[in-house]
């Protein structure tokens, strides 16, 4: 058999890796002890497209931020409650791990008490933050870092099996991005557990949102590069318990979320909320509402456009209202507070497109469900009713529930 030059034999390798992925991908294992936070370091800058980072059983005592910007790598821990990058004695006040390389996989590890946000990605295409814990081991406190999990700038994002604790903002926040799954994940204790902010196509689902000020919102604010959020779904999840109060640093958005929100709908458009189970948030279930600040930016739209409520179960709730939105509420509904209340705040647009079918509010819930409209008076006013529309047969084929996010990292794209 005539054996192979070596310029063939190399012509052949090149071939095969090229059929069968990135030349010379390796798994690189980064074990506990000492020196590992200098290896870990290392792994990551030297990282190659292809290469998994194993990063061992044990705790990772870190004083500097890490950083990822190669494509195509795995980053993959022994599980959360095994692999621990601790950032308690970290020395600047960056990200525990930011990310701004696409194709990126994240799993199996814990970032403690990072100065900054948790887990950072920004600008990243495919990017999946999987069976992750992060948490603020202190609990909540104003001093923590802002946000958990924290895909900016980003699209085809897939955050599944998180959990977060003690975020000072959002512990699962993405922002100005697009095609978003959330799912299967926990938030607890932080001031906002789940955020959706300026982005598009979102589906929210099978989570669990407890001990946070509030539970889930769903906002868009003026001022930021992208605008105008719209088609997300937040749907079979448990919104229950928001309880702790609001330790935001003054100033913050989320400073304004009254302890006992559960669902929030702030300023976005056709968001559609069905299914979720809802108890014990002692301001509101849900909230539909406007953006209630003065702002300087006219390509802003202040008001909730296209929201359906619907197939919800409720449990106890609004039996304590919370602060200035609390009272502001209790002071026209009530208390209980309804399960379900909107501001009423709305705005004639150009041309009056307020009033057509796929801007209005539809409340379809149970029978007996309570639902308070506080016909709220904001810039500028509608003079006719401003009651959500009961009637659903106006609803069908006039706001189409968004089509299911898929994202390529699980079409083996």
């Amino acid at each position: 058999m005539r054996s192979l030059s070596p310029r063939a034999a190399f012509l052949a390798v090149l071939l095969t890796s090229a059929a069968c992925g990135p030349l010379l991908a390796a798994e690189i294992p980064v074990e506990a002890g000492d020196g590992a936070a200098e290896r870990l370091t290392e792994a990551l800058i030297m990282a190659k497209p292809g290469d998994t980072i194993a990063i061992g059983t044990g705790k990772f005592e870190l004083t500097e931020g890490l950083s990822l910007d190669v494509d195509d790598v795995l980053v993959k821990g022994a599980g959360p409650d095994a692999t621990i990058l601790s950032f308690k004695g970290q020395t600047g006040s960056g990200e525990g791990l930011l990310v701004t390389s696409n194709r990126v996989v994240l799993e199996d590890f814990a970032v403690e008490d990072s100065k900054g946000d948790g887990v950072k990605a920004k600008g990243s295409d495919q990017i999946t933050f999987r069976n992750l814990r992060v948490e603020w081991t202190n609990g909540p406190d104003a001093n923590n870092g802002a946000y958990g999990v924290y895909p900016v700038t980003s699209k085809n994002i897939l955050v599944d099996g998180v959990t977060v604790k003690g975020a000072a903002d959002a512990g699962i926040y993405v922002g100005q991005s697009e095609n978003i799954v959330v799912r299967n994940s926990r938030a607890e204790y932080n001031v906002a557990g789940i955020e959706i902010e300026n982005s598009m196509k979102a589906d929210v689902y099978k989570n669990t949102a407890t001990h946070n000020t509030g539970g889930i919102l769903i906002f868009d604010l003026p001022n930021l590069p992208v605008q105008g959020g719209h088609d997300i779904r937040v749907f079979d999840n448990d919104v229950v318990d928001n309880d702790t109060p609001n330790f935001a640093p003054k100033g913050n958005t989320v400073a304004m979320v009254p302890k006992g929100m559960g669902i929030m709908v702030m300023a976005n458009r056709n968001v559609h909320v069905f299914g979720n189970r809802l108890s014990g948030n002692a301001t509101t279930h849900v909230l539909i509402a406007a953006y209630p600040n003065d702002y300087d930016d006219d390509n802003y739209m202040f008001v909730p456009r296209g929201v359906f409520v619907h197939g919800n179960t409720y449990g106890e709730g609004g039996n304590a209202p919370d602060g200035e939105v609390g009272k502001t509420i209790s002071d026209v509904s009530g208390t209980p507070v309804p399960s379900i209340v909107w501001d009423g705040v709305t705005r004639i647009p150009e041309y009056l497109t307020w009033v057509s079918a796929a801007d209005r509010i539809y409340i379809d819930e149970a029978e007996g469900t309570t639902f308070a409209n506080l016909k709220m008076i904001s810039q500028l006013m509608l003079p006719w009713s401003t009651s959500p529309d009961k009637d659903i047969s106006a609803y069908k084929g006039s706001l189409p529930e968004p089509t299911a996010v898929k994202l390529p990292q699980e079409n083996g794209a």
